[in-house]
């Protein structure tokens, strides 16, 4: 197990797997959008800005593998995760009522970084926070989200620290 993960720290493939779980949960947050007619809050908005970023991290990742910093992606992975897990519990706390926040609809993005007004369509923000859609076995959307960055959160860390341990030919 331990050589699958080291294997893994180092390997392309880690990468790939990233970029298509991004773009699988970006997709879900679509279907959920545009054919269950569920609009994104601002905190939403801020699940997919994280999302992409990670999906992109993942995608400098597979061209810079060679290099010898290659290593900081695991650790901007992290980043992007620990963030995300904040947005996660932000957003089961708004739903649950035990974070109590001024959501309307404005994206709460910076002026220089008007994501909301470039792609409108992906990161446009429709409703207030207060409630997320249910996904499965009456499994709300925060409170899958609130395991899975954490979650997430903890592989990317490992993955750094096992990258030093690797062998120094990775792949």
């Amino acid at each position: 197990m331990i050589s699958l993960i080291k294997f893994l720290s180092t390997s392309a493939w880690y990468w790939w797997l990233l970029i298509l779980a991004g773009v699988g949960f970006e997709s879900v947050g679509l279907i959920y959008q545009y054919m269950l007619d569920y609009g994104p809050c601002p905190l939403c908005i801020h699940v997919r800005i994280g999302i992409a970023g990670f999906v992109l991290v993942s995608i400098v990742a597979l061209l810079v593998n060679r290099l010898a910093w290659w290593r900081i992606s695991h650790l901007l992975t992290a980043a992007i995760m620990a963030w995300l897990s904040e947005r996660a519990y932000m957003l089961l706390g708004t739903e649950r009522g035990f974070v109590y926040t001024e959501c309307g609809v404005d994206s709460g993005l910076p002026s220089w970084f008007p994501i909301d007004q470039w792609l409108p369509a992906v990161f446009g923000v429709l409703e207030s926070c207060g409630y997320t859609p249910k996904l499965f076995f009456g499994i709300s959307m925060a409170e899958a989200l609130m395991v899975l960055f954490p979650t997430m959160l903890l592989i990317s860390l490992m993955m750094f620290v096992v990258s030093f341990f690797a062998s120094s030919q990775h792949r």
